[in-house]
């Protein structure tokens, strides 16, 4: 039994850890190595309609990602990267019963419907080249916006991280 419990938590765990779902996308005629160096679209990134702090992380969060893959940032750059951010409003129903217990089974008497919503926080990422204005990469990850477990810093980094996971290191 203790086995079963130990794997139900591991399977448990390893699952809300991969709740952002991402969908990615890019040219395949284009040679990522001639890339270099990368910087953002400033006038997309103003227009995006959520806090100052969470456009930081997120800004934050891709450019540590794009170093830690090989590129610089730079005046002018090789690269352009876009972002933009939806939310929206997930309601769920669930459904009880309240029972007379009788030995295993109970019979129903009564049945509860209790409505609960959560937030699903959607990310776009763009990347463009800078020379011919192309778009050559781009994914959308969608996920909660809340974690018990994690800051705000920690989940918004590892879900910028999952979206850009296949985006290609410099080589």
């Amino acid at each position: 039994m203790k086995t079963f419990v130990s794997l139900f938590s591991i399977i448990f765990i390893l699952y809300s850890c991969s709740s952002v779902k991402v969908f990615n996308d890019y040219d395949s005629t284009v040679d990522f190595n001639k890339y270099s160096t990368f910087a953002f679209s400033k006038q997309e990134i103003e227009k995006i309609n959520i806090s100052d702090i969470d456009k930081k992380r997120i800004l934050k969060s891709i450019e540590e990602n794009m170093k830690s893959k090989g590129y610089s940032f730079s005046s002018n750059p090789d690269l352009i990267i876009n972002i933009s951010t939806k939310s929206r409003e997930d309601i769920y129903i669930n459904q009880t019963y309240n029972r007379f217990n009788y030995g295993w089974y109970g019979f129903p008497y009564d049945q509860n419907y209790r409505p609960y919503t959560r937030t699903t926080g959607l990310l776009y990422i763009d990347i463009i080249d800078s020379k011919n204005g192309s778009l050559i990469w781009n994914a959308s990850g969608s996920g909660s916006l809340y974690s018990g477990r994690l800051s705000r810093d920690e989940l918004i980094s590892n879900f910028v991280n999952k979206v850009l996971e296949s985006y290609p290191s410099q080589s």
